[in-house]
C-alpha cells in the first residue's frame, strides 16, 4: 500500500555495491563490538564491584576519541579513504584479541583491561569519522539521508543483538567466549573495507594531516552556527542522559542479575531499530533543526520516566522509546554534516562528530558513574533525563539559526566560497 512504501525505511542505497559491502560488514562486526562493549563493563564491574569503576571506562574511551578522531578526520581528508578504514580497523580488531587473551589467561588486571580499551577507542576514533566520510562519495547526496538511516539502523540491530548476546554468553560460558565472538565478526569490517574502490581527496589537498589541519576544520565549524549546534545538542542528549554506566547496578538490585542487564542494554538499541523500520517519513522533513530539538527532547523525557519505573518491562518500553527518539536525532546530525560541509572539509568534521557521538555517551557513563556514587542511582538517572530535556531547549533557543534550519533553503559556505558543495559521487561505487 501506498502509505506503507511512504513510511517503510527507504533501502534505495544497497543497490550500490560498494555502499551495501560496507554497510553489511559494519553491520555484522558491530553486532560483535557491542557484544564486547557489554562484557567490559560488566567485567571491571564483577571485579570491583563499584558502579564509579564502570563509569571510569568513560574516561578511557573519551581521551582516544578526542586526540584521534580530530587527527583522524583530518587524516581522511588528505589519504585513501579506503586505505584508512583498514588500517584503523585492524587496529580495533587487535585490541579484541587482547581483550580474548587476557580473559583466557585469567590475567583480570583493572589497568591493563583499560589500556587495551583506550587503544579500541584509538582505532574506533579514526575508523568512523573515515566510513562517514566515505558515504557521500559513494552515493548521490540525494540519498544520504536514507544511506545514514539504514547505517544507523544497522547499528541499533548490534545495540540490540550484541547487549542480548552477551547476556546469554556471560550468564553460560563468560568474558573469554564474549570476547571470542567479537574477534569472528569483526572481520566482515575487513572484508568490506579491502573491496571498497580507492577513495583519493578531491581537489588539491595540500600539507600533511597535523594540528593546523585540525584547527582549520575547527576554525570553520566555529563559522556554522548551524553544524555547531547539532553539536552542542547532541553532547547535552548523551552526557546529561546517558543511563548506562548505571545498568549493571540496577540489573543486580532491583531486577536479580545478569540475565536482566542484557536486556537493559539492549533496550535503547530496540526502540531505534524500530524506529528504522518505519523512518521512510525521515527523508521528507525540511525543518530538521526543529525535528533535531523536538527528538531530543523526547529523549531526555524517555529516559527519565524509565529510571522511575520499577517494573523491568515498563523500564525497558520507556527506554525503547528513547532510543526512538535518539535514531531520528542521529540520522538530522548526521545528514544534516555530510550534506552541508564540503568534502575538502567532511573528515574533519566527521571526525569531530564522532567525538560528540562516541565521546559523549562516554562522558555519560562518568557523569552517570559520579552522580551515583554521590546521590545514588535513581537520582543520577532521573535527574540526567530531565536536565537533557530543559537544556537543548534553552541551547536552541539561544541560537534561533539552528530552529530556522530549512533544507529548502540552507545554503551553507564552503571554504573560500559561497553555495551548497555538491560531492563528486565515486566511478567505481557499484
Amino acid at each position: 500500500m501506498k502509505w506503507v512504501k511512504q513510511v517503510a525505511i527507504d533501502v534505495r542505497p544497497l543497490r550500490h555495491g560498494a555502499f551495501r559491502r560496507l554497510w553489511l560488514g559494519h553491520g555484522v562486526s558491530y553486532i560483535g563490538f557491542q557484544v564486547t562493549a557489554v562484557a567490559v563493563p560488566v567485567q571491571v564491574y564483577d571485579m570491583t564491584r563499584s558502579s564509579f569503576w564502570v563509569g571510569a571506562l568513560g574516561v578511557v574511551n573519551l581521551v582516544p576519541l578526542i586526540v584521534f578522531g580530530l587527527w583522524g578526520g583530518a587524516v581522511a581528508d588528505h589519504m585513501d579513504r579506503r586505505r584508512l578504514l583498514f588500517v584503523s580497523s585492524c587496529v580495533m580488531w587487535g585490541s579484541t584479541l587482547l581483550l580474548l587473551l587476557q580473559a583466557v589467561l585469567g590475567i583480570e588486571n583493572l589497568w591493563l583491561i583499560m589500556a587495551v580499551v583506550a587503544v579500541q577507542a584509538t582505532g574506533f576514533a579514526v575508523a568512523s569519522p573515515t566510513r562517514s566520510a566515505i558515504i557521500p562519495r559513494l552515493l548521490d547526496t540525494s540519498l544520504v539521508p536514507a544511506a545514514n538511516t539504514l547505517s544507523f539502523t544497522a547499528s541499533t540491530v548490534g545495540m540490540l543483538a550484541g547487549p542480548m548476546f552477551a547476556g546469554v554468553i556471560l550468564a553460560q560460558w563468560g568474558y573469554s567466549a564474549a570476547y571470542a565472538l567479537d574477534a569472528v565478526l569483526f572481520t566482515m569490517v575487513l572484508w568490506a573495507a579491502l573491496r571498497l574502490p580507492p577513495i583519493p581527496p578531491l581537489g588539491d589537498i595540500t600539507g600533511t594531516p597535523g594540528l593546523r589541519s585540525v584547527i582549520e576544520g575547527l576554525r570553520y565549524l566555529w563559522t556554522q552556527p548551524v553544524l555547531l549546534m547539532s553539536f552542542v545538542v547532541d553532547i547535552i542528549a548523551m552526557g546529561i542522559a546517558m543511563p548506562r554506566a548505571l545498568f549493571p547496578e540496577v540489573a543486580e538490585t532491583r531486577f536479580g542479575g545478569e540475565g536482566a542487564v542484557g536486556w537493559l542494554f539492549a533496550s535503547i538499541a530496540f526502540g531505534a531499530f524500530a524506529g528504522g523500520l518505519v523512518s521512510g517519513w525521515i527523508g521528507r522533513v525540511h525543518r530538521q533543526g526543529v525535528a533535531l530539538v523536538a527528538s531530543i527532547v523526547a529523549w531526555g523525557l524517555a529516559v527519565a520516566a524509565a529510571g522511575l519505573a520499577h517494573q523491568l518491562w515498563l523500564v525497558l518500553l520507556l527506554l525503547a522509546a528513547g532510543g526512538a527518539a535518539d535514531l531520528v536525532s542521529s540520522v538530522f546530525r548526521q545528514t544534516m554534516l555530510q550534506t552541508y560541509a564540503p568534502d575538502e572539509m567532511r573528515g574533519r568534521l566527521q571526525g569531530v562528530f564522532v567525538v560528540v557521538v562516541a565521546g559523549g555517551p562516554r562522558l555519560g557513563d562518568v557523569r552517570a558513574g559520579a552522580t551515583a556514587a554521590m546521590a545514588g542511582a535513581t537520582a543520577s538517572w532521573v535527574g540526567g533525563g530531565i536536565a537533557c530535556a530543559i537544556l537543548v531547549v534553552v541551547a536552541a533557543l539561544c541560537v534561533p539559526a539552528l530552529l530556522r534550519y530549512d533544507t529548502r533553503t540552507a545554503l551553507p559556505a564552503a571554504p573560500g566560497e559561497a553555495g551548497r558543495p555538491s560531492p563528486e559521487r565515486s566511478k567505481d561505487a557499484d
